[in-house]
């Protein structure tokens, strides 16, 4: 607690205050626009700009579960490369079990309740609802948590210069794959209803742009 008196102002801290709950966090998240902006925020820029994207959201949360007791953990999931954008959870554990904080432009890929026993279990509940604007199944592996504490003395928290160091770390990190190329040869593509449902409220800015090629 005495870093983030050190790192954020009263006004700054009254918003954490508020943030009791990692279903607190997700809504908060919820409640804010998605950017389409190629810039990544620190989660200080995030409380002033009111918005973010997954990045943004997923370094914010993870700051803010830290507030209420948690580590703060981050997870990159990945896509087939050239066809989709990757995606990053906030991890947290409650009672030995798995749960996430994500901002995300579609609807399934934000918050998971702490019920999964191992974090595979965890990755795989977004395998459906991670999809591409071609309707393809996209999700393909997963990194390693990284700890944002090593880079408590960049200041991550407050301030947007280790940044980029965090998102070329995560490209570093230790993968998993979640899929064999039979599984990926038998795929069918997304059901239109669930494609829409999906997309409610999406910011078409947003989204990853697919080659015309």
């Amino acid at each position: 607690m005495n870093l983030f008196k050190k790192t954020f102002t009263p006004d700054e801290l009254a918003v954490f205050s508020t943030l009791a709950t990692p279903s607190k966090i997700q809504a908060y998240l919820d409640g804010m626009p998605y950017s389409e902006e190629e810039k990544y925020r620190c989660p200080r820029q995030v409380l002033s700009d009111h918005k973010a994207h997954c990045f943004d959201g997923a370094l914010f949360a993870a700051a803010a579960l830290r507030y209420i007791g948690y580590p703060p953990l981050v997870l990159d999931m990945l896509p087939v490369p050239g066809r989709d954008d990757d995606h990053m959870l906030a991890l947290y554990k409650l009672n030995g079990y798995w749960g996430a904080v994500a901002k995300s432009n579609f609807v399934g890929l934000r918050y998971r309740e702490p019920i999964y026993r191992t974090l595979r279990e965890l990755v795989l509940t977004y395998f459906e609802d991670f999809y591409n604007t071609a309707g393809e199944k996209t999700l393909r592996a997963y990194t390693v948590p990284l700890n944002l504490q090593v880079y408590d003395s960049s200041n991550w928290m407050a301030s947007d210069t280790s940044m980029m160091e965090i998102a070329h770390r995560l490209e570093k990190l230790r993968r998993y794959t979640l899929l064999t190329p039979n599984m990926v040869a038998g795929l069918a593509p997304v059901d239109e209803r669930f494609y829409q449902a999906g997309l409610t409220g999406v910011n078409w800015e947003g989204l990853y742009k697919l080659s015309q090629s």
